[in-house]
């Protein structure tokens, strides 16, 4: 029986449609056998454009029917001047996240033994590549807790943000590390604040806790300024990193510029909604919308085809093609083809269209 996979297909803005348009190409050609449902809908400043809204209620009905949502980018100088809970990053992207309770973030930090020239840091600490999963919980902590504002008192305004963390919300995300890791080399590094924070505390209490359920996951902790230290000593002594929100906000983006090119890099939300072991998530490049490229035909759209890979992986449990696609971005980097952002010389400077080309061609 062929099986169906309904996705929802959200371009965006800037770099947005050109990049989708390849992931959509790669995911017709490795998907030969599937019956694929794409719904393409209007999100963030193009919906605006054309709706008045950044997240139209007909594109949130068009997520709701599908098992997976398949992100762009939103954003831009154009809409910049719009009250800021109307912009597209704030209008559309947090809110989705919000409605489909996307609780976990996965952004893979991946520098191919090919581009570690592309990396700022020394050739002795990435030589060979790396390959880190950073995990972020998405929902809670600093971002969402209350009270939250800006008053006056005794004449001077007073910023308040508070942070907030139950043990159920660190034990879905830490559960979700935990199987995670054993599908990879079975070592997490869970990062903290416990020596200040009684968020800290209670973080790792509960990784502690959860740990007895998995022996054969090798656990370890970092207060978060050390971790932050250490992914630039010692990148490839890391595997599977778990965190909460903020910290996860600025270690993954850390993660990122290590690898040298944020061009590369996909990303997964994942929900509570599951079919079974399989969880519905938004997936999405890690960089933005790119205005200043937009429309060149020159942005790589590596992360966004790799962002297919992911979802076909989380949210369909279809690994094996996800792998495929994993390959050929992988052998299409080995016979030196390179979009503008991680181009050198002796290398072959392709555009979007032709960089998807040369990884279909390579899918087999």
């Amino acid at each position: 029986m062929t099986q169906k996979i309904s996705i929802a297909v959200l371009a965006g803005d800037g770099i947005g449609p050109e990049v989708m348009a390849e992931a959509v190409k790669v995911l017709h050609a490795v998907g030969r056998g599937l019956t694929l449902e794409l719904h393409e809908a209007l999100v963030g400043g193009a919906a605006i454009d054309a709706t008045g809204q950044a997240l139209p209620k007909e594109t949130l009905k068009t997520c709701e029917s599908s098992d997976a949502i398949l992100f762009g980018s939103v954003g831009g100088p154009k809409w910049e001047a719009l009250p800021a809970n109307e912009q597209p990053e704030r209008a559309a992207l947090l809110p989705l996240r919000k409605h489909f309770e996307l609780f976990a973030n996965l952004r893979p930090a991946i520098c191919l033994p090919e581009l570690t020239a592309a990396s700022p840091l020394r050739p002795d600490l990435v030589e060979g590549g790396f390959d880190i999963l950073c995990i972020r919980e998405l929902t809670g902590g600093l971002y969402f807790g209350q009270p939250k504002g800006t008053r006056e008192e005794n004449g001077e305004r007073v910023a308040i943000d508070t942070m907030i963390y139950r043990a159920s919300e660190v034990q879905r995300i830490g559960r979700l590390a935990f199987e995670i890791a054993r599908t990879r080399k079975r070592k997490l590094t869970s990062v903290d604040k416990m020596n200040v924070l009684e968020n800290g505390l209670l973080w790792r209490s509960v990784i502690n806790e959860l740990a007895a359920d998995y022996p054969d996951v090798e656990v370890s902790h970092l207060l978060v300024d050390n971790a932050a230290m250490q992914f630039i000593r010692n990148p490839r002594g890391f595997d599977l990193v778990v965190t909460e929100n903020t910290f996860g906000d600025i270690l993954s983006d850390e993660l990122a510029m290590l690898t040298g090119s944020i061009g590369m890099l996909p990303s997964a939300s994942l929900g509570t909604r599951q079919r079974g072991d399989f969880r519905f998530g938004l997936y999405e490049p890690s960089g933005g919308s790119a205005p200043d490229i937009a429309g060149k035909g020159i942005a790589n759209p590596i992360a966004q085809i790799l962002s297919a890979a992911m979802m076909l992986r989380h949210s369909f449990g279809l690994n094996e093609l996800a792998q495929r696609i994993d390959r050929a971005v992988r052998k299409t980097i080995s016979q030196g083809f390179r979009t503008r952002d991680i181009f050198s010389d002796g290398h072959k400077l392709v555009g979007t269209a032709e960089m998807g080309a040369k990884i279909v061609e390579n899918l087999g």
